[in-house]
């Protein structure tokens, strides 16, 4: 089985059951099905063929989903890009992987045309009348099954475009074997049903997304697509899972504390949620303690892995203490993955002992665009983590995180960590400027207070709970943290606010 059977199999089973709801309406699996068959034959007439990168430059939508099913029947990958993201970072991507086509709208292919140096490249603008194929002329075209171009389990599928440390993105190259192991691993432990509601909160360009896709056409349940404009507003995300009668919710951490803190949450009482998921950075305690408290029968997990490996571990939050103050672990590999700990000598770490994970197994991505696959070789994360005794893992943080400060190593997270518990401190980063003696700890904080805390308060604090050495030498007072597309934390405009100031 690969990626582009689950549909075909959901629509010759249940063709009536909705699909996908989007801001554009709703498609059934009979309707999807056909969708991507007219995508596949206009794709296929303008020359996309096995192996062939076709880019996606679109919103949110049913018709976005359908393009990417008909280049995977045609033996094509696609390459989902961010509708947000400026035409010189597009032009970047485009050029790293030779994209054959790019479907997009005629406002942001006219924008990529003032980019210098763009490569040669076919435009599918679904708004444009005046191209040869567009959406009107797409529905025009034969929706018979098209003759399906096999793609082995090795294949790659999608490519996934990350921030690389040179300041160039890196596309992850995603396998059918890459993202079944996942997703049919997800899928059985929250025995997912027909029935279910599976909300799409990330953007298709970030991995957190697939699970809501493929999952749902495993299981021929439904994907309810949140609209790029509402990803960051929590009283319409909360409006959302009410209406769409959402039974599983799966995004980053700092998305439910909007939805807590600014969405009345918690004073939803006739909600579907059976479980909730979350991703992509530490979920500060004392906001996940309140939602443990107020709906004790949900399941939460925690899902770790980056890009490069999808979900490798999982830790589901089965207990926790009233005055716990340490994050949850991540807990222990899944989706057939093996993980270990390795010390900076390369040796294996054992209980107790900090270490970098490192992965192996079928989640492992085939390797990153226009490098040397990795043919199986396990993927050093760069994270830091320490094995529980129970057999947990307990994230530590990034090893490029890890500064030295007065002479020590310092992980900022353990900074961090100890402000987040501060009562009077609703969110947290921290960031270093300068090197050697110059290096200095900068804190960034969003009070709750009317009156922000002073720096002073905030050093009496750290000097209660930290060494000397990890006490902030500087402090700024934000209404809220910038954040990337992807809802993180935007560590790296931190810094460049910290040197500024």
């Amino acid at each position: 089985m690969n990626l582009v059977d689950l549909v075909i199999r959901s629509a010759r089973q249940s063709p009536a059951k909705v699909a996908v709801k989007g801001p554009d309406g709703v498609l059934t699996y009979g309707a999807l099905d056909s969708q991507a068959n007219h995508w596949a034959r206009g794709l296929f007439q303008l020359g996309v063929r096995r192996g062939d990168r076709v880019g996606i430059w679109l919103e949110k939508a049913t018709y976005t989903i359908a393009a990417m099913q008909g280049i995977l029947r045609l033996g094509a990958i696609y390459v989902p890009l961010d509708p947000l993201s400026p035409p010189s970072r597009i032009n970047t991507i485009l050029h790293d992987c030779a994209i054959q086509v790019l479907v997009t709208t005629k406002s942001r292919a006219t924008s990529l045309c003032t980019t210098a140096d763009l490569p040669p490249l076919t435009y599918l603008c679904l708004d444009d009348p005046g191209e040869t194929f567009n959406w009107q002329s797409l529905q025009r075209l034969q929706d018979e099954h098209v003759e399906l171009t096999p793609t082995g389990e090795y294949d790659t599928v999608y490519i996934l475009y990350t921030s690389g440390s040179t300041g160039k993105p890196k596309g992850v190259c995603i396998s059918n074997r890459n993202a079944l192991a996942f997703v049919e691993w997800a899928a059985a432990e929250l025995d997912v049903m027909a029935f279910d509601h599976l909300a799409n909160h990330a953007p298709f360009h970030f991995d957190l997304s697939v699970f809501d896709l493929y999952a749902a056409f495993l299981r021929g349940a439904t994907v309810c697509l949140v609209p790029d404009g509402s990803s960051y507003d929590p009283r319409n995300l909360v409006g959302f899972l009410v209406r769409e009668a959402i039974t599983l919710w799966y995004s980053v951490p700092s998305v439910l504390i909007l939805m807590m803190e600014q969405g009345d949450l918690f004073n939803v009482e006739n909600h579907c949620l059976r479980a909730v998921l979350f991703a992509g950075e530490p979920f500060p305690i004392k906001h996940l303690h309140r939602l443990y408290e107020r709906w004790p029968g949900l399941r939460l997990l925690n899902l770790y892995g980056p890009t490069e490996t999808n979900v490798c571990t999982f830790y589901e939050v089965m207990e926790m203490q009233p005055d716990q103050t340490r994050s949850i672990p991540i807990g222990r590999a899944c989706s057939g993955d093996t993980t270990w700990v390795q010390k900076e000598d390369g040796l294996l770490a054992g209980p107790g002992v900090e270490g970098e994970l490192i992965v192996a197994g079928p989640t492992v991505m085939v390797g990153y665009w226009g490098q040397p696959p990795l043919n199986g070789r396990p993927y050093a994360t760069g994270d830091l983590v320490r094995l529980k005794e129970d057999g947990n893992y307990v994230y530590l943080g990034r090893r490029d995180r890890m500064v030295k400060i007065r002479g020590h190593r310092i992980e900022l997270g353990d900074i961090e960590a100890a402000l987040e518990a501060h009562t009077q401190l609703h969110e947290v980063a921290v960031v270093t400027t300068g090197s050697g003696v110059e290096a200095r700890l900068v804190a960034f904080i969003v009070s709750t207070a009317a009156q922000a805390l002073t720096l002073l308060e905030i050093k009496r604090y750290c000097a209660e709970r930290l060494p000397r050495y990890m006490i902030v030498d500087r402090l700024h007072v934000l209404s809220e943290l910038p954040r990337t597309r992807n809802g993180k934390v935007d560590r790296l405009l931190l810094t460049q606010l910290a040197q500024e100031r």
